[in-house]
């Protein structure tokens, strides 16, 4: 079946597509990956987008008019990709769509809120739309993230070790594979160990698969760039500020003392915690800090809260994927605070680490229409795993599958 995987994190710079084959062979799926493609929101639209989120407030008709003119933006680039990716046909369309609020009161997820109305997609392309994803898992009692997860556990649960899946996106999640005590899922559903929504154990023999966010990454970079040079940069290209710029160490212990650091997993945040507002507070009282030394500061809090993520769990391996790995200052950071684990790009595996994540959410669409869960309980914190989306037809025949009959257990990317 070739699917595309539409995607927009929550730097909200672009809307990515990645198109994949994907098939049941056995008790695997196999994904060839067919290319991958970006586009950049429309300037209105996406300066329309960043006055909405929080901490601003907005109204329901910019929420409509949001929802319409992001579902048209999704719909022009899943057009794109059908015809340059796929020839002129899909036969399914996975949209993530975009999340401007996550909604968690005091460690639990009750809402998330991804605006794209689908049916522009489907209407422009007369494919099958697999889309609001998160919020199946999120009414089961997860988190509704990272739902990359499960796709995580089936590609690398077969490497030795304990090897940790790192997206460096908006904001920072890990998932933890641990190499032993993961068993085969039952069949009907793809669920793996963590069924009653325990938090996994770290590492050793019997550990559960674990994801979480561990906390920001480009989003309060990209703020900071953003208001620093007033809108002419949107992002430390390259990391050459915190590459001139010096870590502040008051700024970087008050910054390190975030509570949401100590809460166990499984756990999820976004913008409506880490934003400029949380970063003027964290800087109340304290002299004027120059720029450069700001983004220093902040990039060294991403490097070492991952880090200390990965070794609290045991992590012998990291494999990143996310726009954040273009920053060689971050990652040279991150390779510093991981004292020796081992630091790879999804690239060095076979994904393209651009567009993991996409790739990513063509996987979970594609589960869907063959009626098998999309969700790890151990890493999301659900009660259970659940199919997940909502479905909108296209011009044709649904292209939903019945069950295989072996459950996968294990994803090869060809």
């Amino acid at each position: 079946m070739r699917v595309i995987g539409l995607m927009s994190g929550t730097s909200y710079d672009a809307i990515d597509a990645a198109a994949a084959d994907l098939r049941i062979e056995g008790d695997r799926i196999v994904l060839t990956p067919l290319g991958m493609l970006s586009r950049s929101y429309p300037e209105p639209l996406q300066a329309a987008l960043a006055s909405s989120l929080p901490p601003a407030t907005t109204s329901l008709e910019q929420v409509c008019r949001l929802d319409t003119g992001i579902g048209q933006a999704f719909a022009a680039v899943a057009e794109q990709a059908v015809e340059q990716l796929c020839g002129g046909r899909a036969e399914l369309i996975v949209s993530h769509g975009q999340t401007v609020f996550h909604w968690v009161d005091e460690g639990q997820v009750r809402g998330t809120l991804q605006l794209g109305q689908p049916a522009w997609i489907a209407e422009a392309t007369g494919t099958t739309v697999v889309s609001d994803l998160r919020s199946r898992d999120v009414a089961a009692g997860g988190q509704g993230a990272p739902l990359v997860s499960i796709v995580d556990v089936l590609w690398l649960r077969g490497r030795s070790g304990t090897p940790v899946a790192l997206n460096l996106g908006g904001i920072a999640n890990i998932t933890v594979v641990p190499g032993a005590g993961v068993e085969a899922p039952g069949r009907g559903t793809l669920a793996l160990p963590g069924a009653s929504g325990s938090a996994a154990r770290p590492g050793g023999a019997g550990a559960e698969p674990i994801a979480f966010d561990t906390g920001p990454a480009n989003a309060l970079m990209d703020a900071v760039v953003r208001d620093l040079t007033g809108g002419q940069s949107t992002f430390d290209a390259d990391g050459v500020m915190a590459a001139r710029g010096r870590v502040h160490p008051e700024l970087f212990a008050r910054l390190l003392a975030e509570p949401y650091y100590a809460r166990p997993a499984p756990k999820s945040t976004g913008k409506e915690l880490f934003h400029l507002g949380y970063l003027a507070e964290a800087m109340s009282g304290l002299p004027q800090i120059a720029p450069d030394d700001l983004v220093a500061t902040v990039t060294a809090l991403t490097a070492r809260t991952v880090a200390d993520a990965v070794h609290a769990y045991g992590g012998t391996e990291v494999i990143a994927a996310g726009g954040g790995i273009r920053n060689a200052v971050l990652m040279d950071l991150l390779e510093q605070e991981l004292r020796g684990v081992p630091l790879f790009s999804t690239d060095e595996l076979g994904l393209p680490s651009a567009a993991k994540e996409a790739y990513a959410f063509a996987v979970l669409g594609f589960l869907t229409v063959n009626g098998l869960g999309g969700t790890v309980p151990s890493c999301t914190g659900a009660r259970h795993a659940s199919v997940l989306g909502s479905i909108t037809p296209g011009a044709g025949r649904l292209p939903v599958s019945p069950p295989p009959e072996q459950v996968p257990v294990s994803l090869t990317i060809d």
